[in-house]
């Protein structure tokens, strides 16, 4: 069944950026030249087109996030489809995919539909829905998927909760032989987080706080990917954050199961030593910053494949709700706006990464993985692209946000790459 993305009309995009590097490494691409875009479309004749300096420029595919927060319906104070959409155009993304833990969850059609009217409307770039795995995200009945499927349905998810009946999970898998569609799994075993906060470590013990174990998430991805063998279903794992998980992917891939996983920008750079400073609003999430050992396995296996593809799981908050104690507050940072600029400034400065990989793991690697539309720089595509000063520096929130919220993990931080264009279906999303 076919993926419903939702973007508002507008104008097409007539333009030429002028003397940029032009990268595309899934087409082969890396030249410096003119980049022409006629009527919302690459290539074509530059005679008469508005100009762009693109001297010092990069040109790469447009971002792909497969892991979003818009809080609509019922917490559209946090964020909507109009400024989260945005803030993913402003950090360069052209598509973006929204969980349905929300107030109430997408668990029927008709909240579907209605997200997917909103998204015509309002958002500057590709909006897609994941809906429910199960009624309410209560984790006891599934939702009536081939109906939501039906309806445009990304995928299905209970993210923000894992599914803990094994007998759920199981006929969700089934039914996926019918949909098609990836379930898209937070992993945790409950009684292990039980009532933790950060990484249970040194540093917890430390700074008194409770614990969430590593183990707690690779158990539950050990029991996922043993079903979804069993059943030969199609699983995506969300945010990966401990090294037990990496292993158990590994394991499972080899085995040949078909897993894919994501990780974000948060997990693959900093550690639970941030939170010593017990800052809720920038490092409070879950699940947790982990070890440094971790962090390294993280990036290790972005680099090796085992993790397919970066997603930010932007997660906005009201700032009253962040400004509390460590305990008590929300998990949660935002990350679209963020995300290329973090990555490139301490993965691929330093040499960790190389470029022409973050754009992969930012682009058409998460596209592939969840079955979008993968954004390219060749001649009769669809522009979705953004251009990025690399040599430029932004310290985060000095100039704003376009987000709701400011709970960014890397307010403060001046970070290289700064989008200065983005074009989405051929539309201008963006304009630094």
């Amino acid at each position: 069944m076919t993926v419903t993305l939702a973007q508002r009309g507008g104008d097409s995009a007539s333009l030429v950026i002028r003397g940029a590097r032009v990268l595309d490494p899934v087409a082969g691409i890396d030249e410096t030249r003119d980049l022409v875009v006629r009527d919302g479309v690459i290539g074509g004749d530059p005679t008469g087109l508005p100009e762009v300096a693109g001297s010092e420029r990069v040109v790469v595919p447009g971002f792909v996030d497969p892991h979003v927060h818009l809080r609509t319906p019922g917490r559209e104070d946090m964020e909507d489809i109009a400024t989260g959409s945005a803030a993913g155009a402003a950090g360069g993304f052209v598509t973006i995919l929204a969980m349905p833990n929300t107030s109430p969850p997408v668990d029927n059609a008709g909240i579907l539909a209605s997200l997917l009217d909103a998204a015509r409307e309002e958002a500057r770039i590709r909006v897609g829905f994941y809906a429910a795995i199960t009624a309410g995200q209560r984790g006891q009945e599934l939702t009536e998927q081939v109906e939501l499927a039906e309806t445009g349905a990304a995928g299905f998810s209970d993210d923000g909760v894992p599914v803990a009946n094994a007998e759920v999970m199981r006929r969700a898998m089934q039914y996926q032989g019918i949909t098609g569609l990836p379930l898209v799994l937070h992993e945790e075993d409950p009684d292990l987080s039980g009532s933790g906060v950060m990484h249970e470590g040194a540093v917890a013990t430390r700074v008194g706080l409770a614990g969430i174990p590593g183990v707690s998430e690779s158990i539950a991805v050990a029991r996922d990917a043993a079903l979804a063998e069993y059943e030969r279903a199609r699983i995506h794992i969300c945010h990966v954050s401990a090294r037990e998980t990496v292993e158990e992917i590994r394991r499972a891939k080899t085995r040949g199961v078909a897993i894919t996983a994501e990780v974000t920008p948060h997990h693959l750079l900093l550690t639970d030593e941030a939170v010593v400073g017990l800052d809720p609003s920038r490092h409070k999430m879950n699940p947790p910053l982990r070890e440094q050992a971790d962090r390294q396995a993280l990036v290790e296996a972005l680099v090796d494949g085992t993790l397919d593809c970066i997603a930010t799981d932007h997660a906005p908050h009201a700032g009253h709700e962040k400004d509390a104690p460590f305990e008590e507050a929300p998990f949660g940072v935002t990350g679209l706006e963020t995300a290329f600029a973090a990555c490139y400034t301490h993965l691929v400065r330093p040499g960790h990464l190389d470029l022409e990989m973050l754009v992969r793991r930012l682009g058409a690697d998460p596209a592939r993985t969840l079955g979008l539309p993968e954004p390219s720089l060749c001649d009769g595509a669809t522009a979705d692209l953004a251009v990025v000063d690399l040599g430029a520096r932004q310290v985060v929130g000095d100039a704003g946000f376009q987000s709701k919220s400011t709970n960014s993990a890397f307010l403060g931080d001046a970070l290289y790459g700064v989008v200065e264009l983005t074009i989405a279906g051929g539309q201008i999303a963006w304009r630094r």
